[in-house]
């Protein structure tokens, strides 16, 4: 519901925005602008930009060639998300690498990392150029990690009142560097204990989001609607489901060749149609110009502290194709195998065997405990196993390391359709006074209408024009744990004979 209302507000806002502008268009600037750094350097602050020069030659090898190592598998694909009720393919195709057991959610999508190599955790590529892909956006997760720290402390974005950190803030980036990490113990300067863990929880990136998109091979580009900037591969956003006032970090690599060389001829206002730019503009505001920054071979860029929240972003498209990988400190305090597993756990400890048979039962009728069991049953189905079998096979392309976690969650999910059985047995039992019934029954009621109308908004999915338009291995797979005779209903029961139960 907090979904939908923060959907609705923001279409009122782009609404009432695209109604002030009438016909005509914000002004923006980009460096051929002669207030273009002044403009930055009083309202996008908080954006730091780095050239590609800047970074180590050997690091933009082992990263490019990853990109396209990733590309000749075949391991981008383009999502097909939920907006306002309707299902779109993104213009962009996407992969998301990262920690094993995360996952990252936007637009009603949730994506499940390809687990990059991690000490202890047993991981099978289906090759071994896949493998040192994923190694090197590691070295490179590694590299912005500590690009990040050092740009938050020169900006003095810590929150300190310590001056004496910002002083000595060359030889604290130095001591990371060397590090490659934080440490407390760190002999070459003094950072209070409250710095370290905002600067671990604001730039230590658990997985990046990587996109391709060929903007020859769309066969349309929806236009930017406010300053009239041209093509967007991306549209304004904020990026969602983040730790809050972490830092997203950027690397881009754009395929430039003779495209790009082709339109050097263009002699327009603004950006430069042939190179791809990142837009920025203070979220719903048309006094203050944007800005378009040209993003060239191997350029990086961080947005720091608030910047996400307080201003939107977009991705204007060039004419070559472009690669980026985009690392999150997502918030996976709900995203993680860890996380499910453990709701799993709670939800399970109602069900008891009968010591004396092997029957099952119920430990409590409590309604919380009922609630809480019934609210967990539907976000393992929802929010994981629909979740992971609507984008068909894709996973395997890269591993098939999320299998046997899939199946642990499909067998935790069969037990939980057996206690919603169970205690719809017992609202029927005679035992059960009519007010414990309709006390039970209360519960459950919004609980049960809402899966029966996920099932049901699910299976049309699956069957969506958009979906049956998808390459076979792509498909939704119609997994047997709903499909089968069994599971093939809404619920299992009959729903109507608990409002009966409720209204009498």
């Amino acid at each position: 519901m907090k979904r939908r209302a923060g959907e609705r507000e923001k279409e009122l806002k782009k609404k009432k925005l695209l109604e002030e502008l009438g016909e005509g268009r914000l002004p923006y600037m980009t460096p051929a602008d002669a207030d273009f750094h002044q403009l930055w350097k009083t309202k996008y602050s908080k954006l730091v930009f780095r050239k590609s020069d800047t970074v180590p030659e050997e690091l933009h090898q082992m990263v490019q060639e990853s990109f396209l190592t990733l590309r000749k598998h075949g391991c981008f694909f383009q999502d097909l998300v939920r907006i306002k009720g309707k299902d779109f393919f993104t213009p962009v195709s996407r992969i998301l690498i990262g920690k094993p057991g995360c996952t990252y959610k936007y637009l009603n999508t949730r994506l499940f990392t390809v687990p990059w190599p991690t000490e202890g955790c047993e991981i099978k590529y289906c090759s071994p150029q896949i493998h040192d892909a994923c190694k090197a956006l590691i070295k490179l997760n590694d590299y912005l990690h500590i690009e990040a720290a050092k740009a938050l402390q020169g900006q003095n974005l810590l929150g300190t009142k310590d001056t004496t950190v910002i002083d000595r803030e060359q030889n604290f980036a130095t001591s990371l560097i060397e590090k490659g990490s934080f440490s407390k113990d760190q002999s070459s300067c003094y950072v209070p204990e409250d710095d370290y863990t905002s600067l671990n929880n604001r730039t230590s990136y658990n997985l990046t989001l990587l996109n391709y998109m060929d903007p020859l091979q769309m066969p349309y580009l929806k236009q930017e609607p406010y300053f009239g900037m041209g093509n967007m591969a991306v549209s304004w956003h904020h990026d969602e489901n983040l730790v809050e006032r972490s830092t997203v970090a950027v690397y881009s690599y754009s395929c430039e060749g003779s495209s790009a060389e082709e339109a050097s001829d263009w002699n327009l206002k603004g950006r430069d149609p042939a190179v791809w730019h990142v837009g920025l503009k203070v979220a719903w505001d048309i006094e203050t110009p944007g800005l378009a920054i040209p993003l060239h071979q191997g350029d990086l860029y961080l947005m720091l502290d608030d910047l996400n929240m307080t201003h939107q972003h977009c991705v204007l498209a060039g004419f070559s194709p472009r690669f980026s990988s985009t690392h999150r400190v997502a918030d996976c305090s709900r995203g993680t195998l860890e996380y499910i597993f453990g709701q799993c756990e709670l939800a399970l400890q109602n069900l008891q065997t009968d010591s004396n048979s092997t029957a099952l039962s119920l430990k409590s009728l409590e309604t919380a405990v009922i609630k809480q069991m019934e609210e967990i049953h539907n976000e393992v189905e929802f929010e994981w196993l629909r979740q992971f079998w609507f984008q068909g096979k894709r996973y395997l392309k890269c591993t098939d390391w999320w299998l046997k976690p899939m199946a642990k969650l499909e067998e935790f999910w069969r037990k939980m359709e057996l206690m919603t059985s169970l205690v719809l047995q017992e609202v029927r039992k005679k035992e059960q006074t009519e007010e414990q019934r309709n006390e039970t029954i209360s519960c459950l009621l919004l609980v049960l209408t809402e899966r029966q109308r996920l099932r049901n908004e699910w299976a049309a999915r699956c069957q969506s024009e958009a979906a049956e338009s998808l390459p076979e291995e792509q498909k939704p797979e119609c997994h047997p744990f709903w499909t089968n005779e069994e599971s093939n209903m809404p619920l299992p029961f009959d729903l109507e004979e608990v409002i009966v139960h409720l209204q009498n």
